[in-house]
This record gives structure tokens, C-alpha cells and sequence, in this order.
């Protein structure tokens, strides 16, 4: 049975979960519907460019952001020791269910690698002058693979307007069982590399 979190707790992924290893994180989120003539009208009616999320994630040594190559996203979709896939980039959000995935053998996670931190940015937001008070129904779950049964899920509610990344969660090891934290902070982050400089 599925766990549903609130911001600030915290979950034993592996603890009670024999042999899990292999798991699917999926990331969601929506475009806010708006009719024309409304409020946002202007901003998100026809010809607005589509809101494009994007979900990444950061291996972290000792908490700390060390190695290019440990940037997980649209651009880097394998980690160099193929613990962790990217299944590729979503551009517009629409649809139901996950809208980014992310496969990771915990098991093959480098032991220097002691936690996993889990983003969702806007592309190019500044120019296209967009912001998550533009999306709604984000969440993130974790999925065990050998048997698709959802461990946990964390929906994101609070009023992110204005702001232009999400630290969604982040997974992290505790002696030699792997956790799960719901995060949901938000920042005024404008890329990735904004992001990576949080860590370093």
C-alpha cells in the first residue's frame, strides 16, 4: 500500500522493503487550464509557449555537488556508472500520470554517492516569464520495479507563485538502508546551473 507523504516527512525505503533495489521515480505536474479572458488569459491563452518542466537529478558526495557528470537531465541521461536513467525529456506536461520518469538501482549507486536530490526547473523561464504559479498537481512517487507497486507519493500543494524551481525531495542513505524526504521547497533558481551551485 502506498504511503502519502506531507512536506517534511520521511520514509524508510528499504527498511521493511526486502530486496528493493531497482525503482521508478515519476514526476507530474499540469498546466493550469485558464479560459480566455481570464486573469491569466494573456499569459497562457493561444500562441503562449507551453510550460516546459523539467526534472533532474543530483548525486551529492557528503551532501556536496562534486562532478559534472553527476547532473542527471534532459541533456545527461545516464550517470557514468549506470545506476540512474533518465527515460528523457517531456515538453509540455499534458496527459495524465507521470510526465518524467527516472529508473535507479540503489544497489549500484557508488558508495561515495550519499545522497540523491530530486529538481524540477522551467526552461527558459525568464524569457518566456514563466513560474510554477502556472502549474498545479505536482507530485512525486517512487514505484518499486520488480512488482510496479507505488511505495510513496508526495503532492506538492503549496502556493508556488512566482518561484521557478522545485527541490522536490530527496533520497539519501542511513547506514545501509536508503530513505526518502518530501522537500517541496521552492526557489527563484533560473537553470540548472543556478541549481548545482546550491550544492557546491
Amino acid at each position: 500500500m502506498s504511503i502519502s507523504l506531507q512536506k517534511g516527512q520521511r520514509i524508510d525505503l528499504t527498511k521493511g522493503n526486502a530486496g528493493l533495489s531497482k525503482i521508478m521515480v515519476g514526476l507530474g505536474w499540469d498546466p493550469i487550464e485558464t479560459k480566455r479572458g481570464g486573469i491569466l488569459g494573456g499569459l497562457l491563452g493561444a500562441g503562449a509557449p507551453d510550460i516546459d518542466c523539467d526534472a533532474s537529478v543530483l548525486m551529492l558526495e557528503d551532501d556536496k555537488f562534486m562532478n559534472k557528470k553527476n547532473l542527471i537531465y534532459f541533456g545527461n541521461l545516464n550517470s557514468s556508472c549506470r545506476s540512474i536513467k533518465h527515460t528523457g525529456d517531456n515538453l509540455t506536461g499534458e496527459g495524465d500520470g507521470d510526465d518524467e520518469q527516472i529508473l535507479i538501482d540503489l544497489q549500484s549507486v557508488p558508495s561515495n554517492i550519499n545522497k540523491l536530490v530530486f529538481v524540477v526547473n522551467i526552461y527558459d523561464c525568464v524569457r518566456r516569464k514563466q513560474d510554477f504559479g502556472m502549474i498545479e498537481n505536482a507530485f512525486i512517487r517512487v514505484v518499486n520495479n520488480s512488482n510496479n507497486q507505488e511505495i510513496v507519493k508526495f503532492n506538492l500543494t503549496d502556493n508556488f507563485s512566482g518561484k521557478t524551481t522545485l527541490i522536490v525531495s530527496d533520497i539519501y542513505r542511513h547506514g545501509s538502508e536508503w530513505k526518502f524526504a518530501a522537500i517541496g521547497n521552492a526557489t527563484n533558481d533560473s537553470g540548472l546551473e543556478d541549481i548545482v551551485r546550491c550544492y557546491t
